[in-house]
């Protein structure tokens, strides 16, 4: 558990809901983007049908052609690109974002220090898909991103700061849009400085158009807050946000949700940075703070 001390800071600029889905690709010798027919093999094979509309020695650009973004006046595919090698520096990940990377707190350091080159793949115009569409095919591109660079040595999410080695990436067993909560959703955990309350967030779930969630309490194990924030967010994510103010969820009891025990939601601006409405939930005789 990081015992680092953080300052509050609301005055970071907003989220921007639907932004690109950025992959971060990590490695310890620059890498050489895959040759044009594998990578389209590759991408079929994850994504579906797909047209390379764009490829040279630097970058590759697909259409994926089963995923249609509708717009007002237009009706086009959901672009994937794949860009060209950079350098990287993990000195430029700062200490906030550091302290919240769970999944990866052994290797950390190992990989920002050994990995000096990235590669960034993101998703365009994808904002204009239902959020289950979209999740799925971020996924999907992920795996097929897995598969065609072997040697990548981890993959950093910067829209929610997670952090895991390429092993994990490669060797999940996750189905369906859960993909997209395991790597493109992070769930954090504060202490609040001077008493024993604690603060358990999600950060990525605007991607998608949809709320973060945010629970401030005390004398609750944090893990079992923890698994609560993972399993709405994927009930929040399967049925497009059904959650509305003032209606309750289930709560826990001795680590496990059960229906005997209702905790009350507002949407509420968030406590911890980056500034964004989050679905607040009270957790009864465990909140903390005024709503």
């Amino acid at each position: 558990m990081s015992k680092e001390v953080f300052q509050q800071n609301l005055t970071e600029k907003e989220f921007r809901p639907g932004s690109p889905f950025i992959i971060q690709l990590l490695f310890k010798e620059p890498p050489v983007l895959p040759d044009k027919a594998r990578a389209v093999t590759v991408m079929k094979r994850h994504v579906g049908a797909v047209d390379c509309f764009a490829y040279d020695e630097q970058s590759a650009s697909f259409a994926a052609l089963d995923h249609i973004a509708e717009f007002k006046d237009a009706q086009v595919p959901v672009q994937l690109s794949i860009l060209g090698c950079s350098s990287f520096d993990g000195n430029n990940i700062d200490a906030f974002i550091k302290s919240q990377m769970w999944d990866c707190m052994e290797d950390r350091e190992r990989i920002f220090q050994e990995c000096r080159y990235q590669v960034d793949a993101v998703d365009m115009l994808a904002g204009a898909l239902p959020a289950l569409e979209r999740a799925n095919l971020d996924a999907d591109f992920l795996d097929a991103l897995a598969e065609l660079y072997p040697g990548c040595e981890a993959f950093y999410f910067p829209i929610c700061g997670k952090l895991f080695t390429a092993d994990a990436v490669r060797n999940h067993q996750i189905k369906g849009a859960d993909r997209f909560i395991r790597f493109g959703v992070n769930v954090r955990f504060f202490t609040i400085q001077g008493t024993e309350d604690m603060l358990v967030d999600t950060l990525g779930m605007s991607t998608l158009y949809l709320p973060d969630i945010q629970y401030h309490f005390h004398g609750m194990n944090p893990d079992w807050v923890v698994n609560h924030a993972y399993n709405l967010a994927s009930y929040i994510l399967e049925h497009d946000n059904p959650i509305q103010a003032d209606e309750t969820v289930d709560g826990i009891i001795d680590g496990r949700m059960t229906r005997s025990v209702q905790w009350k939601c507002q949407y509420e601006d968030a406590l911890i940075q980056p500034p964004r409405m989050v679905l607040d939930v009270h957790t009864g005789e465990y909140a903390s703070g005024r709503r």
